[in-house]
């Protein structure tokens, strides 16, 4: 039951349809008897930058998620961002703090790589390709490369994303290899779509699936469905794989802490997700 008591995150992004943090965070917060709500809030990107600031006035509101396409956009609507939400040059969290200014955050690529390690691969010494330099794909990339990758390799369709995304990683990782410019995946120990490719019918894959060796981890961040047509190929490979939603389960705990929710665990979130497809 949401009252005037209640308090508000809005989940920003457009469009909203394939949203899945309300059914997760809102089952946890009965579950755990906290009077809080996740609400989608679809907000056109020409909308955007005058909306977020409107948004944040309402004073039952606790902050944001963002989501595609506003988490680059955002960095320049918050009054300060951490360091990992400027690495990654995107944010996909919005705190109000209590003199109403706004903080940025990105839990993105914590999420994807806690959510990998826990399957048993490493990323230290590893060949990684992350294709898609967006808000989601420098996130990622970044968490990526404080994990110890021998090569990080970007893509992007706009080169000037992936460019720009590679030389925010050198200065802060000089030691570590980055290449741009290619989409092949052969030769990689994981790659990663980062990109909104799979989110419509009859969308291209994002890699050339025959030039993946059953030995690599695929990575998916669309959570359309559990089973993109990416996951499916790699799977019918042997590849192991990461579905989209477990990067959203693995970084929810850190959003928690973040909002001042206390914590927990993908497990005990994954046990009262109310998920739909």
């Amino acid at each position: 039951m949401i009252s005037g008591k209640t308090t508000l995150i809005a989940h920003l992004g457009f469009p909203t349809e394939s949203f899945k943090a309300p059914m997760i965070y809102n089952p946890w917060f009965d579950q755990q008897g906290i009077d809080a709500v996740v609400v989608p809030m679809g907000v056109r990107p020409e909308d955007y930058a005058l909306a977020l600031p409107q948004i944040m006035r309402f004073s039952n509101l606790r902050g944001a998620l963002v989501t595609m396409p506003h988490k680059v956009t955002t960095m320049a609507l918050v009054d300060e961002t951490t360091p990992t939400a400027r690495v990654a040059g995107a944010c996909n969290a919005v705190l109000k703090r209590p003199d109403g200014t706004l903080l940025g955050d990105m839990f993105d690529g914590a999420g994807f790589v806690r959510g990998v390690q826990r399957k048993g691969r490493s990323f230290e010494g590893a060949r990684v390709l992350v294709s898609g330099s967006g808000g989601v794909g420098s996130a990622i990339a970044a968490s990526i490369a404080a994990a110890g990758p021998a090569e990080l390799a970007l893509f992007d369709a706009y080169a000037a994303s992936a460019e720009a995304l590679a030389g925010r990683l050198r200065t802060h990782y000089p030691q570590l290899v980055v290449r741009t410019g290619a989409n092949d995946p052969a030769g990689y120990d994981i790659v990663v779509n980062a990109t909104p490719l799979g989110m419509k019918e009859g969308d291209p894959l994002p890699f050339d699936v025959a030039r993946i060796a059953p030995s690599t981890f695929v990575g998916e961040v669309v959570m359309k469905t559990e089973i993109t047509p990416l996951l499916r190929a790699a799977m019918d490979k042997g590849c192991q794989v990461q579905v989209g939603t477990d990067m959203l389960f693995e970084q929810i705990p850190a959003y928690l802490e973040f909002f001042g929710f206390g914590t927990t665990t993908a497990e005990a979130l994954r046990a009262v997700a109310k998920l739909h497809y």
